[in-house]
């Protein structure tokens, strides 16, 4: 059974293809399009102030790497234009009096008006916005006291940030290791979907029939070679991750590939349940995205799973590719053991030993 899976594997030369080529060229288009840093952000400037103070904070704007200005308007009537026909992605509106404000010491008021269509990055465009704003102030409060006060320091408070495991927060050391989780959901699940209904359709289950091996042996000969084959393809897509993306393991390798094992064993068995059950390979294909959809909704690679509904977190709990996730994260991120994440193998393993033990009933050695 094992040798007979490899060669009807890879006789076939567009599976051969699809096995070895696939996972490397999603990983590079996926690792590229997914991220949520938000960078070069389209800024439209209305400057109806037009003196240094507006100025001054226009080039805070621009110096900050985040805002990129395509394009001075004039009057308030454009802004909307400006907005709906996609030509910038924030607005920003110094008023008139503008600096006469900042010299007479009151609160001057810049308007930041934004593309609210995608409620994620406004937030994050509104949070740049005021970091800015906020530097600026202060800037001009110091200088006040200090024209005021000659030889008078005034105190501040000075905070500093770290961020560990991710220093530059790059969106993209979160993202790549969650992508080869769901990319080897993906293969494993859709391959072995169709491993048993497939030898219904060309008429090979017969033959399987009358050969002398246990349930067990068969399951097992279903499995071994699309673990292998899954095995191989996380290879690619980390070095693929390390040389293109600079992704490094932190963590053990040894405990990263012996979980990983267990997460190809939980998903070759649900895959196989699913072929077991299937009447014809469309039916199983059909099933298998019908599961695929929210495994990789509810497992945390685009979604916290602590922002869920509690009732849906309860929901994960029967999901694999959560507990990878968490997996694969605490590992080639943090850097982290065996019983820092012991919650997820144990989880992972009850889901590997149940969805094998399902996929062994399920399969009966008759024609039905």
């Amino acid at each position: 059974m094992f040798i007979k899976e490899f060669l009807q594997m890879f006789r076939d030369p567009r599976m051969r293809v699809l096995i070895f080529g696939a996972p490397v060229l999603q990983m590079l288009v996926f690792g590229i399009a997914v991220t949520t840093d938000v960078t070069d952000i389209r800024t439209a400037v209305l400057d109806s102030d037009r003196s240094v103070a507006s100025r001054e904070l226009i080039d805070k704007f621009t110096s900050s790497g985040y805002f990129k200005v395509v394009e001075y308007i004039d009057s308030d009537g454009e802004i909307e234009n400006t907005l709906v026909r996609g030509h910038a992605r924030v607005v920003l509106h110094v008023p008139h009096g503008f600096e006469r404000k900042i010299l007479a010491g009151e609160t001057a008021q810049l308007q930041v008006i934004a593309d609210g269509t995608d409620s994620n990055t406004t937030a994050i465009v509104m949070g740049y916005a005021g970091r800015i704003v906020g530097d600026y102030s202060r800037e001009k409060l110091l200088d006040k006291i200090s024209r005021l006060s000659v030889g008078f320091t005034p105190s501040t408070v000075d905070i500093e940030t770290r961020a560990w495991f991710n220093p530059n927060m790059e969106s993209r050391f979160f993202y790549i290791p969650g992508l080869i989780a769901l990319i080897l959901v993906l293969f494993t699940m859709v391959l072995t979907s169709i491993a048993i209904v497939r030898e219904k359709e060309i008429g090979t289950i017969e033959q399987i029939m009358v050969t002398p091996i246990s349930r067990t042996e068969f399951i097992l000969g279903k499995t071994v070679p699309f673990a292998i084959v899954g095995y191989f393809t996380m290879t690619l897509m980390l070095v693929v991750g390390m040389l293109v993306f600079g992704i490094r393991v932190q963590g053990s390798w040894l405990l990263l590939y012996g979980l990983t094992g267990i997460y190809l064993i939980s998903n070759l068995g649900l895959g196989l349940t699913i072929s077991a059950s299937a009447s014809t390979q469309q039916q199983a294909l059909l099933t298998a995205f019908f599961f695929l959809v929210p495994a990789i909704l509810l497992s945390g690679f685009l979604i916290p799973v602590h922002n869920m509904p509690e009732i849906i977190q309860y929901a994960t709990y029967i999901n694999p590719m959560r507990w990878y996730m968490d997996i694969l994260r605490s590992v080639v991120i943090k850097g982290v053991g065996a019983s820092d994440i012991r919650q997820a193998i144990i989880g992972l393993s009850i889901l590997a030993i149940g969805f094998t033990i399902l996929a062994s009933v399920r399969f009966r050695k008759t024609m039905s």
